[in-house]
């Protein structure tokens, strides 16, 4: 149900429908039912994967022995090769007539059987492959169940909906790391057992957007026609799509990842090994605190300066990370600014992108940007652990703030000239 729909039937609205809803009809329909579930199916499938993330450096690291640089390659695919497939998703989503529930519940599934086969992969080449397979299964989904959020608001309240949405992802990332330190604190095996916990729990995630997200949406008449693919890929003509795109790609490749940022802050402070899945918490904590206050400024500031603002406090984590200092307060500083640049930038950037994409190729249109994006930060993870091996953390991140500066000055210049009427 699109949010317009159900504001028409307010108790405020007169019989004409002309009149204002009330403060209170206006709060219930904010955000729909289906952002609500789909949030839900995010929070949980975020316990899940993020139990896996949070202890994958150290496992990978410091349990099986890898350089920075073999490192980097693993979490360039982990965090990049649902590039590959992200606009496969798209495209069969629309394709399908608007079954993105199907497509995205694809996904979750393929992901959440990656997780038991972590259990017997110990060299590089079978866990590369288990990550492949899993940020596959993210591809898929990612796309789709974004353009549901986007099919279900009003362009004035998408900057809110992406907000909500990623909250409720960023409470399942925030409880992933703490159930992983509580599981390696109480048992023997520890890395099994947390393999084996994310599986069970991602499973549950399959089961709830099986049965409480709605299979399709409304359709209006420009969805009519069977989206193809030179059409989708035509989206790109349409200059502020393009712009996004190109700017995503841009700032994708000076944005090291969060594995990187942990293994740097560790070494940074010395962090006893035990209590590196929280540092995770930090950057969940601030993301969910500000996703929904930055999705409302964002729908009415404007969405490209809330982006661009984003990118500046991670410009200041970097900066952080490269000072002398070594108080007490560093790592909340570190951890506070990274989680304040995805509150700024992830749903954000959706809701932008959402405003220039017809209805009828919005997934495929959403996978574009996200192509572009997840294909620049699998080529960062790469690059940062070469220079990482070559020249040292401090010279690598050194190297990439200054990227970061040039792309996001360059970005300014970009702005898409269309913005959401509010």
């Amino acid at each position: 149900m699109y949010v317009a729909d159900s504001r028409a039937s307010t108790p405020a609205a007169s019989a004409e429908g002309t009149a204002r809803p009330s403060p209170a009809g206006r709060y219930r329909t904010a955000v729909t039912p289906t952002v609500l579930a789909l949030g839900t199916v995010s929070l949980v499938t975020d316990v899940s994967s993020e139990m896996v993330t949070a202890v994958l450096p150290l496992y990978l690291v410091t349990g099986l022995g890898l350089s920075p640089l073999g490192f980097g390659l693993l979490d360039g695919v982990y965090n990049g090769f649902s590039a590959v497939v992200r606009l496969v998703g798209g495209h069969l989503a629309d394709r399908g007539g608007g079954r993105h529930k199907w497509v995205a519940g694809a996904g979750y599934a393929l992901s959440a059987v990656c997780k038991p086969l972590l259990l017997i992969a110990h060299t590089l080449t079978p866990i590369g492959l288990v990550l492949a397979a899993d940020r596959t299964g993210k591809g898929l989904r990612t796309a789709p169940r974004d353009a549901l959020i986007s099919l279900s608001s009003t362009p004035g309240t998408r900057g809110r909906a992406f907000g909500v949405h990623r909250a409720m992802d960023t409470a399942g990332a925030l409880l992933g790391p703490l159930a992983a330190f509580l599981i390696l604190r109480a048992t023997v095996d520890g890395y099994d057992a947390v393999f084996t916990v994310s599986f069970c729990v991602a499973v549950v995630g399959v089961l709830i957007l099986v049965l409480f997200v709605p299979g399709e949406h409304a359709r209006t008449a420009d969805a009519a026609a069977r989206p193809t693919l030179r059409a989708a890929v035509g989206l790109l003509s349409n200059r502020d799509l393009r712009r996004i795109t190109v700017c995503a790609l841009l700032l994708g490749l000076a944005t090291v990842s969060d594995s990187f940022v942990y293994l740097l802050l560790q070494r940074r402070l010395g962090v006893p090994d035990r209590w590196f899945a929280l540092l995770p918490l930090g950057t969940a904590a601030a993301f969910l605190l500000l996703a929904v206050p930055l999705g409302r400024l964002a729908d009415r500031w404007g969405r490209w300066r809330v982006f661009l603002a984003g990118h500046g406090a991670l410009l200041l984590t970097y900066a952080s990370l490269l000072t002398s200092w070594h108080g007490t307060a560093l790592p909340y500083v570190v951890l506070a600014l990274h989680g304040t640049f995805y509150a700024a930038t992830d749903g954000v950037l959706m809701a932008a992108a959402s405003d220039s994409v017809p209805e009828a190729l919005r997934s495929s249109g959403l996978a574009l940007v996200q192509t572009g994006q997840a294909g620049a930060r699998f080529a960062c993870s790469l690059t940062f652990g070469a220079a990482w091996t070559l020249w040292g953390d401090r010279t690598a991140l050194s190297v990439s703030a200054v990227a970061l500066a040039v792309c996001a000055a360059y970005a300014l210049t970009l702005r898409p000239f269309r913005e959401a009427a509010v």
